[in-house]
C-alpha cells in the first residue's frame, strides 16, 4: 500500500453506490494519517506475487504429486508464494455435494487422502523450497465439520440454546459448525494444530479463511507462537484495516473485487476506482499488503468465468491488478484463459490447453520481481493517478530511478494518447497488447489495449 497522489483538478469523492457497499468509515483524508501497522514485512515478500492452487481440480490425478510435477512450469512463470486451499480431511455428516466442502475440515492434522498422504505432502513442500517458492496453506479456524473429533468437547463449540452444534450465524454453511473462541482449551488445541504443519512440515505460512470471524487477539497469540518456530508469512481473507494492523501481513482487497467487476458491467466508473484507492490510502497501513485480483476460488465457482466477469477488458484488469498496488493473485488455469466456473463440491478439471496467457503473466510477474517502482507494501513507489479522456486510465508509480507508467484503454473504440500526456518518451522500455503501436509521439491503442512503459 502506498501514498496516493492525484493530478485530477477535480475529482469526485467515493460514490453514493460506493460508499453503501464499503464496510470502511468515512475518512477527510487532508486531516487523517493512516494507521501504522505492528506487523514486520518478511523481506523476501517485497517483490513477490502469489499463485493459488485448488489441488482436486488442477489435474485429473487431483494429488500433491501431480501439481509437484507442474513445479517448473510455475517457477518460469515466475511466481513466488504457492497457495494450497485447504489440504485436511474433508466432514461426511451434511457434506455438500459428492466431494464436499474444502472448508469442511474434520481433522486440522490430518491430510485428504484425495490429494494422498503426509510424505506425498512434506515432498511437495520440500521440491516447492528448492525451486525457491514459499507455501502457505488455507486455514479453517472458525468452523470446523460436524464429524471433527473435537465435537467430544462440546464446550469448544457455539451451541445453540438447546445446547445443540450450530453453522456459523446467517451463513448457509450447513456443513459446519462454530467454534468457541471464549474456550481457552479449544484455542490452545487450535494454535497447536498450526504449529504442527509449520514445525514438521516446514510450511511458509497461512492464508486464514473468514479471518475476521476470529477473535483479532487470537491471531495475535497464534502468529506470536508461530514466529518463535521461524517467520511465517500470513493472508487474512479479510477487508478491514484491523487484522493488518495488529497480526497480518497481507489481505483482501475486496472491495476492488467488487468495483472492477462493476466497471466491467458499465455499473461503476473508472472514477469510482480512483475514489476507492483514495479511501484505500487513507485507512489502510502503508506497510501492509493489499491481495489484489480478477478471480480466485470463490469468483470463480460462484460468480463467473473470466470472459464472463471482463469480457474484451479481462487483460486491462489483470494488468491493472498486477501494477496498481499491493501483492497480485493468479488462480490456477487464468493462465490458460479459464473460461469455465469449476464446480466447488465436485471433480471438475481445468482445461489447460494452450496456456494461452502463460507469456502475458509471466511478462507481468516478472516486472514486478524485478522493478523497483511496482514493488509490494512501502518496498514500492507512490500512486499517482494521471487525469485521461473518459474510458483511457493510467497512473505513474516511482520509487527512487525506477518509474513505470500504465495507460489502459477500457473502451471498444481505437483511441490515441500523446506520449507528453502521461510524461514519458521514446526511451522508455514499452510492453504492450499485441498490435499496439507506440511511435515517438503517441500512443494509437486499438479497442480493449494495455501499454506499460517502465524506467528502470
Amino acid at each position: 500500500m502506498q501514498r496516493i497522489k492525484h493530478l485530477l483538478l477535480a475529482l469526485v469523492t467515493v460514490s453514493a453506490v460506493l460508499l453503501s457497499s464499503c464496510a470502511a468509515p468515512e475518512v477527510d483524508n487532508a486531516t487523517t494519517q493512516a494507521p501504522e501497522s505492528k506487523v514486520e514485512q518478511l523481506e523476501w515478500s517485497k517483490n513477490a506475487s502469489i499463485y493459488e492452487i485448488n489441488v482436486r481440480q488442477y489435474s485429473e490425478e487431483g494429488t500433491f504429486d501431480a501439481v509437484r510435477e507442474d513445479l517448473p512450469r510455475l517457477r518460469e512463470m515466475g511466481v513466488r508464494i504457492l497457495w494450497l486451499m485447504p489440504i485436511h480431511p474433508i466432514g461426511e455428516k451434511n457434506r455438500k455435494g459428492p466431494l464436499g466442502s474444502y472448508y469442511s475440515v474434520k481433522d486440522y492434522k490430518g491430510i485428504n487422502p484425495e490429494f494422498g498422504d503426509k510424505a506425498d505432502f512434506a515432498r511437495f513442500v520440500d521440491e516447492a523450497h528448492q525451486l525457491g517458492f514459499k507455501v502457505i496453506i488455507d486455514w479453517v479456524a472458525n468452523h470446523t465439520a460436524w464429524g471433527h473429533p473435537w465435537t467430544e468437547n462440546p464446550e469448544w463449540y457455539a451451541l445453540d440454546e438447546d445446547g445443540n452444534f450450530t453453522p456459523p450465524t446467517g451463513t448457509d454453511w450447513t456443513d459446519v459448525i462454530q467454534l468457541n473462541y471464549e474456550n481457552e482449551e479449544m484455542r490452545a488445541a487450535m494454535i497447536d494444530a498450526l504449529e504442527y504443519w509449520v514445525r514438521d512440515f516446514n510450511i511458509d505460512g497461512y492464508r486464514c479463511d473468514v479471518a475476521g470471524m476470529v477473535p483479532t487477539d487470537f491471531w495475535v497469540e497464534a502468529i506470536d507462537s508461530l514466529n518463535q518456530i521461524k517467520p511465517v508469512f500470513m493472508l487474512a481473507e479479510d477487508g478491514e484495516p484491523e487484522l493488518l494492523i495488529e497480526a497480518f501481513q497481507m489481505n483482501y482487497a475486496w472491495q476492488y473485487a467488487h468495483t472492477i467487476r462493476e466497471i466491467a458491467k458499465e455499473e461503476q466508473s473508472l472514477d469510482d476506482l480512483t475514489a476507492l484507492m483514495e479511501e484505500t490510502e487513507a485507512n489502510f497501513p502503508s506497510s501492509s499488503y493489499r491481495m489484489y485480483f480478477t478471480s480466485n476460488h470463490d469468483e470463480n465457482s460462484w460468480t463467473g468465468s473470466d470472459t464472463a466477469m471482463y469480457a474484451d477488458n479481462f487483460e486491462n484488469f489483470a494488468v491493472l491488478s498486477a501494477t496498481i498496488d499491493g501483492m497480485p493473485l493468479i488462480y490456477n488455469g487464468q493462465e490458460s484463459g479459464l473460461d469455465k466456473q469449476l464446480e466447488f463440491f465436485e471433480k471438475d478439471t481445468i482445461n489447460w490447453g494452450n496456456y494461452k496467457y502463460q507469456d502475458f503473466y509471466t511478462t507481468l510477474i516478472g516486472l514486478k520481481r524485478d522493478t523497483p517502482a511496482l514493488w509490494n507494501g512501502d518496498f514500492g513507489g507512490d500512486l499517482e493517478i494521471l487525469d485521461m479522456p473518459e474510458e483511457i486510465y493510467a497512473y505513474k508509480r516511482e520509487k527512487g530511478d525506477s518509474e513505470v507508467v500504465v495507460v489502459l484503454n477500457f473502451s471498444s473504440e481505437p483511441k490515441r494518447i500523446p506520449l507528453a500526456d502521461v510524461g514519458v518518451d521514446d526511451s522508455y522500455v514499452t510492453y504492450n497488447s499485441n498490435s499496439l503501436m507506440v511511435t515517438n509521439s503517441e500512443i494509437s491503442f486499438g479497442p480493449n489495449q494495455w501499454v506499460i512503459f517502465v524506467n528502470k
